[in-house]
């Protein structure tokens, strides 16, 4: 409808007719149901009278015909056994007859609801067959199972009816009905435990299949019971609660139970058929009085309920009439005052809504600070329903200026709260960490060490993404050093938080030092685009890491073998790294790129994406001049070391050219020189303590797999292997090579960080102790440790357990080797003898 006049009042009337006309609606809608829903409890409650008892009555009847067509098919000479089922049916055929009366008069048809019509003809027409199944069993072709199964099809029908004869719109009624319906059953699972024993006991022995339908009828019944009675009024409850305590539910307990623990064989003897008749009778008789009495109470409430429904309709009726007055009155008053002062309003509205308001917006999208009293000043409007309009609008522009402010206060505390469940998860994860240690050092088993590193290695990783959340939320991780770490740790660390780390081929680096405060981020960083790497790539491709001097600083490229990114994600991705934009929750799924941006501009580092020559995609890391740093004199190589502790550099066993034939448990540094990283007061992962007197300490010894086996001690280097004597057959020693003699085995001897002895495992291997694979600048130190450290001074004579722990595991390659050139001969055959040993699975990630 359009109205093309100029008179404002047509509009405004135009405008309130609308409204009015659906709240006239919606007043008859909501009189109408909730008249029907006092129509439908009345006529409930007529339904529920006309048919509940003709219903339960048929019911009743087929339990007892059922009993005594059990007791007929199990013991068919018995004399009184057929005017027993005479009288049982002629029981029965009264009550289909007053139920089949009662369902064909109309205004009980015309109070039933749809769905309960169509249960109430189901019952009718199952009823129509019982005349064959008596047959049947009046001429024994009929067993006792299928009679049982026949009955129960017949009963089941009327339990369905006497649900829906219950269903209310009002919530308790309606399982206060269903309730009773439950009851209903229990007592129907009771009359068919009635009849399974009966017969058995007529029959003089009870099958295994009997006793099994027996027990589980008693089940159902207590199932039945107990969800039921808990949904009845206390009173109610309370009566069936209180009627298994007296004598006679007592005694049929004690009798199922005497039934069940007889045994099929003995179950028929426990108790005769009087005693059990009786027992069950009552109880059967007893249940129907405590439902009848529960129903009646039910019943009683139906009607009131009706009559509360009727009352809240009118007066829903009659509120709602006087709100529709009220709303033409009031739309009348508030139509005049717009038509009066309409011209006024939309002045300062257009100057509200088109200056002022969206210049306020902007500047608080942009992140500048607001005065919401000089942004949005309070207007002054006269007192009339134009003013109170004109206070409306100055309220909705305060409103909508306060609500961006508290948007940008909101954005704050989300980022607190993120870095405190952060921090939180740090601190259990560091308790796991230690947790893990404990474990690892106590375990014996080589297979659950190795899902103990496994899960330690986890655990590192969710410790990063932890950390990537505290990033995210613009505050700096907890993790610093105070000391510069070499720039290969950094790397071996980054390479240690990733999930296929062993995919990873660090090449030889440049020996430069990273700062202390610079060492966290950096690592982090390498971690998140290794992952990317690795995760974006064939699981059968390797990841290379390589770098080199530039003017700036340090270039590192990490190049991966994927399928690279197109030209508009590469761009977008370079945008992203280069200018660091706002986080959004909405865009979870580059969460690597907001962390290595963040952390990137907190360093002044530039990371740049560019297409790889391997086909998939080239990181590309430019580490700035200013965090990096030469190494000291103890950071330097062999030789420096050597001739500052007053020694000569002693001179390395070459390496065999023996293939390994295990795989790789960690990655692969290549061309990653082993001299460089063996000093023993170089920063690296590999320290050798010297002992007093300039003498170096032995070499941990492995023990060998044949006792006729005997080895030399590595060299010095710890990296290669000297020829070993031949095997001798009868297990005595061998001979020195060439007159050499030999050094004699020493029992390898661990210390932990704090100086105590670590205890060796089984075979004399020693246990692992934690941070062995990680610089001595990245090693966790305790306070106490650390004051000791800075009041004492460091020794060089004091022996690190943590690499006792990593020289291990490179004697135990060594052996390995030297086996291999001793086990084969000359002619180039290998000699019988043990496989080679691969890596213990103790190498740990991190």
């Amino acid at each position: 409808m359009r109205f093309r006049g100029k008179s404002i009042r047509r509009k405004i009337v135009a405008l309130l007719l609308v409204p009015l006309v659906s709240l006239v609606s919606i007043w008859a809608f909501a009189t109408y149901l909730t008249g029907r829903e006092a129509f439908h409890l009345r006529a409930t409650a007529t339904s529920m009278d006309a048919l509940n008892d003709p219903v339960l009555e048929l019911v009743h009847a087929l339990q007892g015909e059922r009993r005594q067509v059990m007791v007929h098919l199990a013991d068919p000479r018995r004399s009184d056994a057929l005017n027993r089922f005479g009288r049982a049916q002629r029981a029965t055929d009264r009550a289909v007859g007053g139920l089949r009366a009662t369902a064909g008069r109309d205004d009980v048809r015309g109070d039933l609801q749809h769905d309960t019509h169509d249960r109430l003809d189901a019952v009718l027409r199952g009823l129509d067959g019982l005349g064959e199944l008596r047959r049947n069993a009046g001429n024994n072709t009929l067993t006792r199972g299928g009679a049982f199964q026949g009955y129960n099809d017949l009963v089941g029908p009327s339990f369905t009816l006497l649900t829906s004869l219950h269903g209310l719109h009002e919530q308790h009624l309606e399982q206060e009905g269903n309730a009773l319906v439950g009851v209903a059953r229990a007592r129907e699972y009771l009359a068919r435990e009635d009849a399974l024993l009966a017969a058995a006991i007529a029959a003089g022995e009870m099958t295994s299949g009997d006793r099994r339908a027996f027990s589980d009828r008693i089940a159902e019944r207590n199932l039945a019971l107990e969800t039921s009675i808990q949904q009845l009024p206390a009173e109610d409850r309370e009566a069936f609660q209180e009627y298994w305590a007296t004598t006679d539910g007592r005694t049929l307990r004690s009798y199922e139970d005497a039934v069940i623990a007889a045994g099929s064989g003995g179950a028929t003897e426990v108790v005769n058929a009087q005693r059990w008749r009786q027992a069950t009778a009552t109880v059967l008789d007893d249940l129907e009085d405590l439902r009848a009495q529960s129903h009646q109470r039910y019943h009683e409430r139906i009607r009131p309920a009706a009559t509360q429904v009727w009352l809240r309709a009118g007066a829903a009726g009659v509120l709602g009439l006087a709100a529709v007055v009220a709303s033409l009155v009031v739309s009348a008053r508030v139509g005049r005052g717009l038509v009066r002062d309409l011209s006024t309003l939309r002045r300062q509205a257009n100057e509200s809504a088109g200056v002022r308001l969206p210049s306020v917006m902007r500047r608080l999208a942009a992140g500048d600070q607001v005065d919401v009293e000089t942004e949005a000043p309070r207007l002054e409007f006269p007192p009339d329903e134009t003013g109170q309009v004109g206070q409306a609008l100055n309220t909705l522009q305060r409103a909508a200026v306060e609500a961006a402010v508290k948007q940008a206060d909101m954005r704050r505390g989300v980022s607190e709260v993120f870095v405190n469940l952060a921090r939180r998860n740090q601190v259990l994860l560091h308790r796991q960490l230690t947790l893990l240690d404990t474990m690892e050092r106590r375990t014996e088993d080589a297979d659950e060490l190795a899902d103990l590193f496994r899960l330690d290695h986890l655990t590192t990783r969710m410790r990063r993404h932890a950390e990537g959340l505290v990033i995210l939320s613009g505050v700096a991780p907890s993790r610093q050093w105070r000391k510069p770490v070499q720039l290969m740790d950094v790397v071996r660390a980054a390479v240690a938080e990733v999930e296929a780390y062993e995919r990873i081929e660090v090449r030889r680096l440049a020996r430069l030092a990273v700062d202390g405060g610079a060492v966290a981020d950096l690592t982090h960083l390498i971690a998140e685009l290794l992952e990317n790497a690795t995760v974006f790539s064939p699981p059968h491709t390797a990841v290379q890491v390589l770098g080199e001097r530039v003017a700036n600083g340090f270039t590192l490229e990490i190049h991966d073998r994927g399928l690279g990114m197109p030209a508009d994600a590469l761009l977008d991705a370079n945008l992203r790294l280069a200018e660091t934009p706002e986080f959004e929750l909405s865009d979870t799924d580059r969460l690597g790129l907001f962390v290595v941006s963040r952390l990137a501009q907190r360093q002044g580092v530039r990371v740049s994406l560019q297409p790889s020559p391997y086909g998939g995609t080239t990181a590309v890391v430019l580490i700035p001049a200013s965090v990096l740093s030469e190494p000291t004199g103890r950071e330097g190589g062999p030789e420096t070391a050597a001739v500052a502790n007053g020694r000569r550099p002693r001179p390395r066993a070459p390496l065999s050219p023996v293939g390994t034939s295990g795989p790789l448990d960690g990655p692969v540094e290549l061309e990653a020189g082993l001299a460089d990283l063996d000093s023993p007061d170089s920063g690296g992962l590999f320290r050798r303590p010297e002992r007093p007197g300039g003498q170096d300490a032995e070499q941990h010894q492995q023990a060998a797999e044949d006792p006729g086996a005997v080895r030399e001690d590595p060299p010095a280097g710890g990296y290669g292997t000297a020829p070993e004597a031949a095997p001798v057959p009868d297990g005595g020693p061998a001979p020195d090579p060439a007159g050499l003699p030999r050094r004699r085995r020493r029992t390898p001897v661990l210390v932990s960080d704090n100086g105590r002895r670590v205890e060796d495992g089984p075979g004399g291997l020693p246990r692992r102790v934690r941070q062995a694979s990680l610089a001595p600048q990245l090693k966790e130190v305790s306070a106490p440790e650390a004051d000791r450290s800075a009041g004492q001074g460091p020794d060089p004579d004091d022996r690190d357990a943590e690499e006792v722990r990593s020289r291990m595991a490179a004697l135990q390659r060594g052996w390995q080797r030297g086996r291999e050139e001793i086990d084969t001969p000359p002619g180039g055959t290998p000699a019988a003898g043990p496989a080679p040993e691969t890596d213990h699975p103790e190498r740990e990630g991190r």
